[in-house]
């Protein structure tokens, strides 16, 4: 068996759960870890800054936040390419098990920036292009949910919401790269860069590191624990519909 016919091995429901079962304990306590430093850290040991305030440790939040909200459904898109190409239904259902994963990271992701734009920019929103499109994200996750939910059967449902997910990734991409896209807009440019001329102080960029490390493996863990449950679910299913035709 090469590596190739491995890694699909891996994904087999049953080989999924046992594989998560011996990896959720360590995700779910080093999330924790890393969230709790990261955070407090950020919020209790940080200085002000000089223009912002205290309010500027509000990027200990949004910044992850949102960053999550994009990666997750980029990852969505890898699934439902996956689904696409393998009609592998772990593919399928990890997708379905990370919209609201995804969706609760984006409205924490507006919530928080609202909280720090209305101090600087003077309003709680505005239809700023990088906004715009974050907005658009957040939409299509309600939309990828409810679409799930609007198809009995499972395959057709996964061919949709993959569509969905592929339309969606526009929007994804865009909240991404919006201000490098237009050079108007309230938002500013990106927090982390590679120029040391744009990039955040140390003082602020270092637990901000250990808070996206944070958020990203509670993520993580969230998405791998709700992937379990769809493929019990799944089971559930097929186990009564197997009970009825007998």
């Amino acid at each position: 068996m090469n590596k190739t016919e491995t890694l699909w091995a891996l994904a087999n429901p049953h080989r999924f759960i046992r594989l998560t079962n011996a990896l959720l304990p360590f995700v779910w306590a080093s999330s924790l870890i890393l969230l709790v430093v990261g955070l407090v850290w950020g919020f209790a040991f940080t200085p002000l800054d000089f223009k912002q305030g205290s309010t500027v440790k509000i990027i200990f939040l949004h910044v992850p936040t949102a960053l999550m909200a994009i990666n997750v459904w980029l990852m969505m898109l890898a699934a439902s390419l996956i689904w696409y190409i393998r009609r592998h239904h772990v593919s399928a259902l990890a997708a379905k098990a990370a919209a609201p994963v995804g969706a609760m990271m984006a409205v924490a992701a507006i919530a928080t920036g609202a909280l720090w734009g209305e101090p600087m920019w003077g309003t709680w929103w505005a239809w700023d292009p990088r906004l715009t499109s974050f907005f658009i994200l957040l939409l299509c996750y309600v939309g990828y949910i409810a679409l799930w939910s609007t198809f009995e059967d499972a395959e057709w449902a996964a061919d949709a919401t993959a569509g969905l997910c592929l339309l969606g990734s526009v929007f994804a991409l865009l909240s991404r790269y919006a201000v490098n896209f237009w050079n108007q807009g309230l938002h500013q440019g990106a927090t982390l860069s590679l120029d040391p001329e744009t990039n955040i102080h140390n003082d602020f960029y270092l637990p901000l590191l250990v808070s996206i490390a944070g958020f990203v493996l509670l993520s993580i863990a969230l998405i791998l624990y709700r992937t379990r449950t769809e493929i019990r679910r799944r089971r559930i299913e097929q186990l009564l519909a197997a009970k009825q035709q007998a």
